[in-house]
C-alpha cells in the first residue's frame, strides 16, 4: 500500500489550464509523499479538489455554517483516538462469498483496504490572490494550503498557540524540504 493522492478539479477552467493543473498535482503528490514520512504515514488516500471561491464558500457555509469563501478546507476522515490512529487489518475487510473474483476483474480499481485519510478542498482563486499579497509563486501558496489541509487530517490543529507553533513550523519543513522557501 501505499500514500497516494486522487484529484478533481471543478473549476470552470479546468481543461484550459489542463498542462498548469498537472504540474501542481505533480508537486503536490511530492509534498505530500514528504508531508508523510516526516509524520510516519506511509499508506492512505488523501482526495483534493481544486475549486473557486464560489464553491469553496458554498461548503464553507454547508460544513462550518460560515457563508464567505477560504482559501482551504479539510475534512478528515480518521477517527483519531488519543494521538494514536485506528490500526486497521485486511481481516476487518473480509470479502463476502465470490467477492474476490469481483476485484480480480478489477485492477484499476485501486487497493480496496486503503485507507482514505480526508479530503481538501482549496480554492485556486484564492491561492494565486494570497501568492500575489505575499510575494511568492502560486505552486508554494498551493504548496502551503495542501500541506496545511493535510496535516489538519493527520489531527494537527491551530486553536492554541504551541500547537499552532508546531504545525506551522511541521508546514515549513515540508515546503523546505520541496524546495519553496518565501
Amino acid at each position: 500500500m501505499t500514500l497516494s493522492l486522487e484529484w478533481i478539479d471543478e473549476r470552470q477552467e479546468a481543461a484550459s489550464a489542463e498542462a498548469q493543473t498537472e504540474a501542481w498535482m505533480a508537486l503536490l503528490e511530492r509534498l505530500l509523499q514528504h508531508a508523510g514520512e516526516l509524520e510516519d504515514v506511509d499508506t492512505g488516500i488523501v482526495s483534493l479538489t481544486l475549486t473557486d471561491d464560489e464553491g469553496i464558500r458554498a461548503l464553507n457555509k454547508q460544513f462550518r455554517n460560515l457563508d464567505k469563501s477560504t482559501d482551504v478546507l479539510s475534512f478528515p476522515m480518521r477517527e483519531l483516538i488519543g494521538d494514536e490512529p485506528p490500526v486497521y487489518t485486511e481481516d476487518e475487510y473480509e470479502a463476502a462469498e465470490g467477492e474476490e473474483e469481483a476485484w480480480a476483474d478489477e485492477p484499476e480499481a485501486g487497493d480496496p483496504f486503503a485507507e482514505l485519510l480526508g479530503d481538501i478542498v482549496i480554492s485556486v482563486p484564492r491561492a494565486v490572490s494570497q501568492a500575489q499579497e505575499y510575494g511568492h509563486s502560486v505552486e508554494r501558496e498551493l504548496g502551503f494550503l495542501f500541506v496545511h489541509g493535510f496535516l489538519h487530517l493527520l489531527g494537527y490543529d491551530h486553536d492554541a498557540e504551541d500547537k499552532e507553533r508546531a504545525m506551522f513550523a511541521r508546514q515549513e519543513e515540508v515546503l523546505a524540504k520541496a524546495g519553496l522557501t518565501r
